[in-house]
């Protein structure tokens, strides 16, 4: 038996789904807050509990809930529009072997998420979809479950891109001192009023590592691809949607095409009129990622009837993410009002020195995005303990900023929190394509760790 198949089986015996996942981990931090927090910080198991609900529906956390299902949804929406499925056509008639299949999927995958990553992930769900049907209808044979990892490898960039959290929210105005609030004046002096999106996301460094991973992901892919046997795929044929070819009455408004187009540059000019300054200056924040695409998903579509029926189908895919956020929320809670995410970034920083602590902020950040698995998230509970001994070492914060942001993606080819919907889209299991990622997982760790000790 080949390494690769031991470790597939033994991903599918020991991996439950992911909702099952979610509530062992929110076990798992209950219990470690019950064990390591209690005396220091006199919390009961009553007032730990209270956190871990609280946390569940605390209300800054639901508005980004729905500002990130907002992104998935209509970025699913956006990728069903003709112009996109054009697109992937068009890359799909590429695809003529396994190897093929998941260097085109990988590559395009990568370049779509670094823009947008509730794109790039629905984007690489499709092109997995698609190159499976092309499989089957033009029979030959791929390695299904890798195809799909590689459409899910978007997530391991994300964070570096320009849809990142922790870079965007760093290049807000006055952002940083509000995650230290009632802090230290002598720690709010040495903090910039932000820090540029040129210094982080666009600086040359960034965008060096993101090359290379962008080689050196499919490489590993395709390599992988020669070891791995592969089969015929078998889908079920998805349905048709059809719309009535005479239509009568207030029905021509749902698919009236100048209507459509008339609203969608309404909407176009409001979002330019609203951001043209922030974008300008580079800045991105994810109600203006929703707003274009939203502007950009009534345009593309045929009509508004074309454009719901899409929908109907982007907020089936999404569902069961919808389900588990509370869940990483009340883990979030926990983690935060007992000090658990402050003593995992300080057990890293102890003992850290200028050059290490980015190396050391990288790991801590990928052990917590385990527990809670949101950029935006990690980012206001881990931001301050990663700036503050950045200031203490004299790490330059940019570099302090990117090293959480590297460490909260590339766990996410082992947290399958945000596979939800390209597993939805592809019919495959997390425990399907898990032992692929971990192996990106590990290449994805040399090259981040290696570009921070270059940097």
């Amino acid at each position: 038996m080949s390494a690769s198949h031991f470790v597939e089986k033994t991903f599918k015996k020991l991996i439950p789904a992911p909702f099952t996942l979610a509530v062992l981990l929110s076990l798992l931090t209950l219990a470690i807050a019950f064990v390591f927090t209690g005396d220091r910080s006199g919390d009961s198991a009553v007032q730990i509990l209270e956190f871990w609900q609280s946390g569940m529906w605390d209300p800054a956390l639901l508005v980004f809930m729905v500002q990130m299902m907002l992104i998935l949804v209509l970025g699913h929406v956006l990728v069903l529009s003709k112009p996109v499925a054009w697109l992937t056509s068009q890359l799909t008639k590429i695809v003529t072997n396994n190897a093929s299949a998941v260097i085109i999927v990988s590559v395009s995958t990568m370049l779509v998420a670094f823009f947008n990553w509730g794109l790039g992930l629905i984007f690489g769900a499709i092109m997995a979809r698609k190159v499976a049907e092309a499989s089957q209808e033009r029979g030959f044979k791929i390695n299904y479950p890798l195809v799909g990892a590689a459409g899910y490898v978007g997530l391991m960039v994300w964070h570096g891109g320009i849809s990142g959290s922790a870079p965007l929210k760093a290049a807000e105005s006055g952002h940083l001192a509000s995650l230290f609030p009632g802090g230290d004046p002598a720690l709010l002096a040495q903090l910039p009023d932000s820090i540029p999106a040129d210094t982080t996301i666009f600086a040359s460094w960034n965008l060096i590592i993101f090359g290379v991973l962008l080689v050196l992901i499919p490489l590993v892919l395709y390599l992988v691809s020669r070891a791995s046997g592969t089969v015929p795929v078998k889908l079920e044929s998805q349905e048709k949607v059809s719309f009535k070819l005479a239509v009568t009455g207030a029905e021509k408004l749902d698919h009236s095409k100048w209507l459509k187009f008339i609203f969608g540059l309404l909407l176009l000019s409001a979002f330019f009129a609203s951001y043209s300054e922030q974008l300008l200056a580079g800045n991105l924040t994810p109600n203006m990622l929703n707003f274009l695409m939203l502007c950009l998903c009534i345009l593309m579509h045929d009509s508004f009837a074309s454009f719901l029926k899409a929908l109907e189908k982007a907020i089936g895919g999404a569902a069961a993410i919808l389900i588990q956020f509370p869940l990483y929320f009340g883990i979030m809670g926990i983690m935060r009002e007992t000090g658990l995410v402050a003593d995992i970034a300080n057990f890293f920083v102890s003992f850290a020195t200028d050059v290490s602590l980015p190396v050391y902020s990288f790991f801590s950040a990928g052990l917590v995005n385990i527990f809670v698995p949101s950029g935006g998230g990690q980012w206001a509970v881990q931001g301050p303990v990663v700036l503050e001994s950045a200031l203490k070492l004299g790490v330059p914060l940019n570099k302090a900023v990117m090293a959480l942001a590297y460490g909260d993606q590339i766990t996410n080819m082992l947290q399958p929190f945000w596979a939800l919907p390209l597993l939805a889209i592809t019919n495959l299991k997390a425990r399907d394509i898990l032992p692929y990622t971990l192996i990106l997982m590990l290449v994805g760790i040399l090259v981040y760790v290696g570009g921070l000790l270059l940097i």
